[in-house]
């Protein structure tokens, strides 16, 4: 095929406009990589107060669009801006959905109308095709927020030419968040009622937008192989994993690469010195600048400083976490965290830092300088997560030199070898039954390697070697999306 292929990514958030966590970067950064393999590229998400407020140059179309609702109609605007290789995004604004100060929910729990305000993105980002007339060959779409695409385009959509040669890729990032309400929301939708069963929308006489998304899809991704796997499991399936069996045939696990362009200490511009394997003395001026910039003690230079930047939440493990914190700090080692999340975790580390102020650094935000100085400045980064789809904070802290420590579960473990102290072989530590005595066994085995400088030394240039880039996975998709089209006969 000598013309790009055509490609519309449906994504509820995107790096630099929006970011709750990992799907963000990787609906910013994939179509920038797929762009040079011979893709056209169109992004469309919601227009946040997070992307108004972003400071990002974004211009209003002038163009509006009437998007059915029940038996409403609402208007949406339409904004645009540009990733930055010159890939269109456009926005679908509506300030009573989207002029909020979080995306999905506040740290007191969800948005009480969070089906009103994807059903409506879902059917305005296929409108939004017909206005510009744009005819993607695949629609690649992300998480439960977007569900509902394939829905309306084998149904209401059946018949209109701009999608007769569309295929449809549907991204499962994490599968814990599944989008579930009241079957009284199912009229909302505007889809026909035979959608409504077992087989289709319905999920325990409730609708489920991301069961949506893995019937009718033509192929279902997932962010690692491992993570393919567990999924089809009771244990990680959240009550899908019956279904997802059922289309395994259709089911892929293609691990998240890293924008290196963004992540790399060699070149990172939020860094106060910059390193390299062959060279990491600016790794040291990191540290000291991370210790400066959370006022902890000038002592922990020469200490372990773990490093955490994470969604405050069960799943990342930090109720194991919580169990270890008080043995953590009795040895010699510094702490910090970033991230925001559940109440319970933001009220218990605001308090950690209390407790103790010159050994631990807690910022509950979300800021993406002090996100790198991190990567950069800690020893070693911790990731128990319950479960984790990918996981791309451990292949950051890989690239930085910053050692992790996570559970075998997921991406982590697809990514993270143990350290084989006779071959030198192994880039992290694992631990795999989720128990904080495993937990703490593994940060104090990390600690030990930290002080024996020849293997610190080897651990470090093992894990700056790994290539985790986007080049690698985007060929991936890339194979996938001429597979799918194929198997629909679709290819030209």
């Amino acid at each position: 095929m000598n013309r790009p292929l055509r490609v519309l990514f449906v994504t509820p958030e995107a790096v630099p406009f929006a970011k709750t966590g990992g799907l963000a970067d990787v609906a910013g950064a994939l179509p920038k990589f797929l762009q040079p393999l011979g893709c056209e590229l169109k992004m469309v998400m919601p227009y946040y107060r997070m992307v108004k407020e972003s400071g990002l140059p974004l211009r209003y179309l002038a163009m509006e669009m009437d998007v059915p609702i029940g038996d409403e109609m609402l208007r949406a605007e339409i904004y645009q801006a540009e990733l930055k290789e010159g890939i269109p995004v456009y926005f679908i604004g509506r300030p009573e959905f989207y002029d909020r100060e979080y995306l999905y929910s506040t740290p007191k729990g969800d948005y009480f109308d969070n089906a009103e305000r994807f059903i409506f993105f879902s059917r305005a980002a296929i409108i939004l095709c017909q206005r510009i007339g744009f005819s993607p060959e695949v629609i690649h779409h992300h998480e439960w927020q977007t569900g509902l695409v394939p829905a309306y385009l084998r149904s209401i959509y059946r018949e209109d030419p701009l999608f007769s040669r569309t295929a449809i890729v549907f991204t499962i990032h994490n599968i814990a968040y599944q989008g579930i309400f009241k079957k009284e929301k199912f009229s909302l939708t505007g889809l026909p009622g035979e959608m409504y069963n077992p087989e289709g929308i319905e999920f325990w006489e409730r609708i489920n937008l991301m069961k949506a998304g893995i019937v009718y899809a033509d192929a279902i991704t997932t962010v690692s192989q491992k993570y393919s796997e567990e999924i089809q499991t009771p244990e990680y399936g959240y009550g899908l994993e019956g279904i997802l069996r059922k289309r395994r045939e259709d089911l892929y696990g293609i691990l998240n690469g890293v924008d290196y362009q963004e992540w790399d200490p060699s070149h990172d511009p939020h860094l106060i010195a910059r390193y390299s394997p062959e060279d990491l003395s600016g790794k040291r001026a990191c540290k000291k600048d991370l210790i400066k910039e959370f006022n902890l003690s000038p002592s922990l230079e020469h200490s372990p400083l773990l490093g955490m930047i994470s969604r405050l939440a069960d799943q990342k493990g930090f109720d194991l976490l919580a169990e270890i914190l008080d043995e953590l700090f009795t040895l010699d080692v510094g702490f910090v965290l970033l991230g925001t999340g559940e109440e319970k975790y933001q009220i218990l580390f605001t308090e950690v830092a209390r407790k103790y102020p010159k050994k631990a650094g807690v910022r509950i935000a979300y800021d993406n300088r002090l996100a790198h100085k991190i990567e950069a400045g800690a020893d070693l980064f911790l990731m128990p997560s319950k479960y984790e789809p990918c996981g791309l904070n451990q292949i950051y802290s890989l690239k930085y030199g910053t050692i992790p420590v996570v559970r075998a579960t997921g991406g982590l473990d697809d990514t993270i070898v143990n350290y084989d102290p006779a071959t030198k072989r192994g880039n992290g530590f694992k631990f795999s039954r989720y128990d904080p005595k495993e937990f703490l066994d593994q940060i104090k085995a990390a600690i030990g390697f930290y002080y024996r400088p020849e293997h610190w030394g080897q651990l470090q240039r093992n894990a700056m070697e790994a290539d985790f880039s986007w080049e690698r996975s985007a060929g991936a998709y890339l194979q996938l999306y001429r597979r799918v089209m194929e198997k629909k006969g679709l290819s030209s």
